[in-house]
């Protein structure tokens, strides 16, 4: 039954890829459709408010130049407020202002796309805050993410065009895809009892007799939109383990697709843009292929069960359940560990400090290679990454120039997906070491060992690759923990998504080659090997080392 739960949501997500990713070509295809009699006045309407009165095509720096800048104006709006909540409007609890370099990390994790939280929700934020800057980040970092993908797309794809005007972009990732789909899965979960209240905490009388406050709030929008965004964070500290956020296995279904419609549907966006929908289906499936791998490794790890629990006699016919809610069990566990990490949202509704060896490895798995599905544009734009790099590979072999797409792929691309690709690992073993190195980032492990290791892996990892997740066994609400992850989290935003935009405008300038007898071929099943290759490849030379040090050799250890 397990594995047809699993199965059953397998199924439903590709069923939505095809629909949903015509639905998003549309939106950014900049051609005439239906959508524009319903979202064009509105738009035209922000336009003039914003003062865009021509959105012309821009080149890649002007492009980067605008998302840096907007993001620039939200994070200093959004420190500002954190800073003085408690003397601003919708505040019943009393919630004093958050501290320096906390308010420092929740900002830059929002801005962008991480959530990593070192606070819980229900005490650290006002339900001003809550909605003003941390839902609006959730909206406006994911349409920037959304973005600059389609903006990457374009870049490799059209013909001599510009690669589209971030405002532009912007404000239709907003009104035709956010916004509309938030309002519809919020409208679901307030009907599966997800509480959406600007009501106080309540304070109630059990039935020993004893007094208990119940945090509530606006948590129905708050979970549409952190997993349709895929930011991750949480209205509570326990996050969709919460009975608040995730009552049932429903709602639990409904917040999997949530996370995963849209990044899965954006390779099937840039077949139709490529006009080779062969193309994007070979992106897709090697990207489930990927999931499908390390899906299975957390899965029948977890349902294997401990070793240390199982030698001591414990009945564990139902797997480790340690950290899992009884109303989920493995199955829906696993499954929601395996999407949240693939898609680098975050949210989680188990811990994944209590997941076994194997199990941790797997999800630490996905963000090290970031690429199975991704985020809002990351997936898609690192496995584009990583094709262009095999094509180059194929071409060195047999002394050919290589292309990709009708574009000759040269030194300076090259240079450029080598910095994309070395930044990642360098900001997650780097700041490890430092932290293993440094009394302050020793002093926040709360496991020895293996395990310990880990933990600390985990934590770089997840904010490199802006997913927020944490094996929440750290006491990393310090300011070694709140600086050095946030900046890991920034730079492993923003280094990326620059050096990416760059590879984009280099390409749109090139002259477009004509395809001959002796061009390779990226829409078929020798191209799926190669790129699966190349993944597993450079992602098992850069993190391998490490993963001994952590779950392996806590899994040798446990036997």
């Amino acid at each position: 039954m397990g594995i047809l739960q699993i199965v059953i949501v397998l199924a439903v997500l590709v069923a939505l890829v095809k629909p949903v990713g015509n639905y998003v070509y549309h939106v950014f295809s900049n051609e005439p459709n239906r959508q524009d009699r319903i979202f064009g006045p509105f738009e035209r309407l922000i336009y003039f408010l914003i003062g865009l009165k021509s959105r012309a095509g821009m080149t890649w720096k002007k492009y980067a130049l605008s998302f840096l800048l907007t993001n620039i104006v939200l994070v200093a709006v959004g420190y500002v407020i954190l800073r003085v909540q408690q003397y601003l409007p919708l505040n019943p609890n009393g919630i004093g202002n958050m501290e320096q370099t906390l308010s420092f990390n929740t900002i830059i994790s929002f801005i962008t796309n991480t959530n990593l939280q070192d606070y819980s929700g229900e005490t650290g934020l006002s339900y001003f805050s809550q909605m003003v800057v941390i839902m609006m980040m959730m909206f406006t970092s994911a349409a920037t993410g959304f973005s600059v993908a389609i903006a990457f797309v374009r870049g490799i794809t059209s013909k001599g065009e510009t690669i589209g005007n971030f405002f532009e972009d912007f404000v239709k990732a907003h009104t035709r895809i956010f916004l509309p789909a938030s309002v519809l899965v919020t409208l679901l979960l307030v009907a599966l009892q997800v509480p959406q209240t600007l009501d106080p905490t309540l304070t109630v009388t059990t039935l020993e007799g004893a007094v208990q406050s119940i945090a509530i709030g606006p948590v129905a929008a708050l979970e549409s939109i952190k997993h349709i965004g895929t930011n991750g964070g949480g209205f509570f500290g326990v996050n969709s383990a919460h009975p608040f956020e995730n009552p049932s296995p429903l709602t639990n279904v409904i917040e999997i697709l949530s996370m995963w419609a849209l990044p899965a549907s954006l390779p099937y966006v840039y077949g139709r843009f490529a006009k080779n929908r062969k193309q994007g289906w070979v992106i897709f499936s090697a990207m489930m292929t990927l999931f499908l791998l390390f899906l299975s490794l957390i899965h029948f790890s977890e349902l294997r069960g401990n070793p240390a629990i199982n030698a001591m006699g414990i009945d564990a016919s139902q797997g480790s359940m340690e950290g899992k809610e009884v109303r989920f069990g493995i199955p829906q566990s696993t499954l929601f560990t395996a999407v949240t990490t693939a898609a680098t949202t975050g949210t989680v509704n188990n811990m994944h400090d209590t997941l076994t060896p194997l199990g941790g490895l797997g999800a630490l798995g996905e963000m090290m290679l970031n690429v199975v599905f991704g985020g809002k544009g990351v997936g898609l734009i690192n496995m584009l990454m990583y094709a262009i790099l095999g094509v180059f590979l194929c071409g060195l072999m047999v002394g050919r120039t290589p292309e990709f797409l009708g574009r000759k792929i040269e030194p300076r691309e090259m240079k450029l997906i080598a910095v994309a690709i070395l930044a990642h690992p360098f900001l997650i073993l780097v700041p490890t070491a430092i932290a293993f190195m440094t009394d302050l980032g020793r002093g926040a492990i709360t496991n020895p060992g293996a395990h310990g290791i880990s933990q600390v892996l985990y934590q770089y990892v997840s904010s490199a690759a802006n997913n927020g997740s944490g094996f929440e066994g750290l006491a990393d609400n310090t300011p070694f923990w709140n600086i050095s992850t946030g900046l890991v989290m920034l730079f492993g935003r923003y280094i990326f998504m620059i050096a990416m935009l760059a590879v984009a405008g280099s390409l749109v300038r090139k002259q477009w080659v004509p395809e001959t007898v002796g061009t390779f071929r990226t829409d078929n099943k020798l191209f799926y090997g190669i790129l699966i290759g190349t993944v597993l490849i450079i992602g098992a030379l850069t993190f391998l080392p490490a993963i001994v040090l952590g779950p392996i050799a806590e899994h040798l250890k446990l036997g």
